[in-house]
């Protein structure tokens, strides 16, 4: 897709098939935090943890806690690890005694109109939806919708931009940088594959993903019925450098 015109420049498969985001949810949670921020409800470095953590600690796996509840943590703003508890736990403290699905659905999925997609699980991982619904995501990331262009210029520049740590599935970076929510490329050498320093995203173990370029007015996600493996580290850096020289053509 491109920004602009907002033109679908390709597309292949079912795209109205209903299929699970995994950890590309987090473009979907990230968004309704920029709402929330927007909206002078809380702010990133309101702190909310059990220690301490801000908000964009937690966003921006830089708040020390472990992939799940009850792992080894660290210090925070010591190195990035990557977290679904924290995402969960940044929800969790927002949302208070209200479901987060239903946060979700007033913050994002409604005033976008994508009416195929819900919260069925977690907030880190539990989004299920169709590929129509996630393009429209991305394409208000880009534009961008429900939140200010400040506020997405901020969630999507680096976060304690000089913190190493682990692309699960790809290994160690160092940096290793992430915004307030999306993983920004950086020099990373990934899934991201020739897309620009400052161009950020998300993929999930479901074999879905979001990768996009404000500044060029660019993206490509894709969901996928087979999970993340060995042939997505092989076939994503290529295609998605692709998808992007196709786009830009």
């Amino acid at each position: 897709m491109r920004d602009g015109a907002d033109e679908i420049l390709a597309d292949d498969g079912d795209l109205e098939e209903r299929r699970a985001w995994a950890s590309v949810s987090k473009m979907a949670v990230a968004m309704a935090f920029g709402v929330e921020f927007d909206w002078g409800l809380h702010r990133y470095n309101e702190a909310i943890g059990p220690r301490g953590e801000t908000i964009a600690d937690l966003l921006s796996h830089s708040s020390g806690a472990g992939l799940e509840e009850g792992d080894g943590r660290a210090a925070a703003g010591v190195r990035r690890v990557y977290s679904n508890y924290g995402i969960d736990l940044a929800v969790s403290l927002v949302v208070g005694d209200n479901e987060p699905a239903t946060w979700l659905e007033s913050r994002v999925f409604a005033p976008l109109g994508m009416d195929q997609t819900r919260l069925e699980g977690r907030p880190a991982a539990g989004v299920v939806g169709s590929t129509s619904d996630l393009a429209t995501l991305g394409l208000a990331w880009l534009r961008p919708d429900v939140i200010s262009r400040a506020t997405r210029d901020l969630m999507v520049t680096p976060y304690a931009p000089d913190l190493a740590g682990v692309v699960p599935g790809f290994g160690r970076f160092d940096p290793c940088p992430w915004g307030l929510g999306p993983e920004v490329r950086g020099d990373k050498r990934h899934w991201m594959g020739e897309w620009p320093a400052d161009s950020f995203g998300h993929f999930g173990q479901s074999g879905a993903l979001m990768l996009l370029n404000a500044r060029e007015g660019v993206g490509v996600v894709a969901t996928s019925t087979e999970p993340f493996g060995a042939w997505a580290v092989s076939l994503w850096p290529t295609w998605t450098s692709r998808m992007r020289a196709r786009a830009l053509a």
